[in-house]
């Protein structure tokens, strides 16, 4: 059987109360965060929308993106989830808090390689208690009528009907991707820590190359040199040899792993070569 088409839907409804302001509004190296988590949604789904309240959804012409509004009030994030599926009940959904500041595609891509189409959903499992991470995490059409029926019944988070459902949970590549921000010190302390991130260019070789299933691939890291960006993408992509098997390249020359990282670098990790 293959699987439902996947939409895509961006979280903006939130009220700020804690931040003191619309969060979807925030800017991180000049984006605001929605533009920012739509630009990262859009390309991976069929179609890409914005979930808004019901009264946000009277000034729509606001958002440069299509929209859908909530069905039931006061319901936080579980009411876009639950309108985006009545909405559309053929497609499955990637929900994407829009909150999310280090959030790269390669977490999304990972999550979609992962989807476990005939569960009600597929979801990341938080490093900090084991619980699903329901804010990034792919809601099949057979959850509609399971989030129906858990919303008639009084509840309203996501994650604990996660916890009590049939859910596929996958391990986080990132272990900082899924954090979010609510507050101004939180908002201060994420853009310093952005700041010092840098646009890396990696390739793969032999053995790599299969391992990570790619042959090179540009990434966001605040990795301070090859030893840390290694760590990273063996987190991320499984990558099985030791950092002792390998030699590392930077900018086509053999480097030290414990050399600085530049902002446009190309970084090669080289396994051993078989034969003799």
């Amino acid at each position: 059987m293959s699987s439902a088409p996947l939409y895509g839907l961006v979280l903006a409804g939130g009220r700020g109360t804690r931040m003191g302001r619309d969060k979807a509004s925030l800017e991180y190296a000049g984006k605001p965060q929605l533009v920012r988590a739509m630009e990262l949604l859009a390309p991976l789904v069929s179609r890409a929308f914005v979930s808004v309240r019901l009264e946000q959804a009277q000034k729509s012409d606001q958002y440069a993106y299509p929209t859908i509004a909530d069905l039931t009030p006061d319901l936080g994030p579980l009411g876009g989830i639950q309108a985006a599926l009545a909405t559309h009940p053929a497609n499955a959904w990637l929900i994407l808090a829009c909150d999310l500041p280090f959030l790269g595609e390669q977490t999304l891509e990972y999550l979609i390689l992962h989807r476990a189409s005939t569960r009600l959903a597929t979801a990341f499992r938080s490093r900090n208690d084991d619980l699903p991470e329901p804010l990034c995490a792919i809601y099949e059409p057979a959850s509609r009528d399971a989030i129906e029926d858990w919303i008639k019944a009084g509840e309203r988070c996501p994650r604990t009907w996660m916890r009590r459902s049939d859910v596929e949970l996958i391990e986080l590549p990132d272990p900082r991707a899924l954090e979010n921000v609510n507050t101004s010190a939180e908002y201060a302390a994420a853009s310093a820590a952005l700041r010092e991130r840098r646009r890396l260019n990696v390739r793969y070789f032999a053995l790599l190359r299969e391992q990570a299933g790619r042959n090179a691939e540009t990434v966001e890291s605040a990795a301070r040199t090859p030893q840390e960006l290694y760590a990273e993408l063996r987190a991320q992509h499984g990558l099985q040899l030791a950092p002792e098997h390998l030699r590392v390249a930077v900018n086509d020359e053999f480097g030290d792993w414990s050399q600085a990282l530049a902002e446009g670098d190309t970084v090669v990790f080289l396994p051993p070569v078989a034969g003799g």
